[in-house]
């Protein structure tokens, strides 16, 4: 049996207390920086800034549809302040969720802005990514706390419980 069937089927072989919650595209490599973390951290910022690029490519496009339909200049102010608009506030809020759990509601509610301002969402991630793996500081952080935790819960219970001297 291999220590990964180990880990998964939870037998003694695997560590006990908490577990690192694993970041997409980097699973639990961003703990020790192992396993091709670098490799992956230049892949996710080049990879993102790519999307972006083709984002406004794809953009780019669209503004010269309108041009040529003729639609006036009013709407084509619109379009690109809109995107201008959604893009800031999708990387603001993409951002913040990279050192702060982001509300469920609130995330729902945000949903169609943050799908308009899909390449703001896009910078955030590869700025964040050229320092860290984007989350990485808020899952360390939790993950520190989990581990502190499990270690005063794990010292404060030994010794041999019935030796304890009851109160009457």
């Amino acid at each position: 049996m291999s220590a990964a069937e180990n880990d998964t089927n939870g037998t003694p072989d695997s560590p006990a207390g908490p577990r690192p919650e694993p970041l997409r595209f980097f699973g639990t490599t961003w703990v020790d920086h192992s396993g091709g973390y670098t490799a992956r951290r230049i892949g996710v910022a080049v990879g993102s800034l790519a999307a972006a690029a083709a984002a406004c490519l794809v953009l780019r496009l669209a503004y010269d549809g309108l041009a040529i339909a003729d639609v006036g200049s009013f709407v084509s102010l619109l379009m690109v302040v809109m995107f201008a608009i959604c893009s800031s506030l999708a990387f603001r809020h993409t951002w913040s969720s990279f050192t702060g759990r982001p509300d469920p509601d609130r995330q729902a509610s945000l949903r169609g802005l943050l799908s308009i301002g899909f390449i703001g969402s896009l910078l955030a991630y590869f700025v964040r990514s050229l320092t860290e793996a984007p989350g990485e500081k808020l899952h360390r952080a939790e993950y520190d706390r989990a581990r502190e935790e499990y270690a005063r819960r794990t010292t404060r219970r030994s010794g041999n419980p019935s030796k304890k001297r009851r109160r009457s």
